[in-house]
């Protein structure tokens, strides 16, 4: 008997398949997500300490100028991903409560029919036993 060892893919919500669709299609959210996923690992913080301390210590005698020039832009540009990042965040909840609520309403609906077509099968045998007592 073989055991299946691969783990099994879920089916994903439909916000969430409709986001990664759109990312996929998208060069420039692809793009977006790449640097955004880099700027937000240990790699690129250690990446930066590493340069930074070589060109202050080795390069550089008054290393102070030129280091706010070229780290003010890279933190307007870090700062720009983020509130990218954030955006489409609250896009996506907002598609996946969207959806949520749709199926919740959906659903309500589904059990108050099912709720009054009990009722009215209850009803009509009650009626039919009742009736047969007599």
């Amino acid at each position: 008997m073989m055991v299946n060892t691969e783990p099994q893919q879920r089916p994903h919500h439909p916000a969430v398949a409709a986001q990664i669709k759109q990312r996929a299609e998208d060069v420039q959210l692809r793009i977006a997500d790449g640097i955004t996923t880099f700027a937000g690992s240990m790699n690129f913080v250690y990446i930066h300490v590493v340069l930074f301390a070589v060109w202050m210590v080795v390069l550089e005698r008054d290393p102070w100028p030129k280091l706010t020039l070229i780290v003010s832009p890279e933190a307007i540009f870090l700062s720009t991903f983020v509130m990218i990042g954030q955006n489409r965040q609250a896009a996506f909840q907002q598609a996946k409560a969207d959806h949520d609520f749709n199926e919740q309403e959906l659903e309500l609906k589904t059990n108050t029919e099912i709720t009054r077509a009990i009722h009215a099968l209850t009803t009509e045998l009650h009626r039919r036993v009742v009736d047969n007592a007599q």
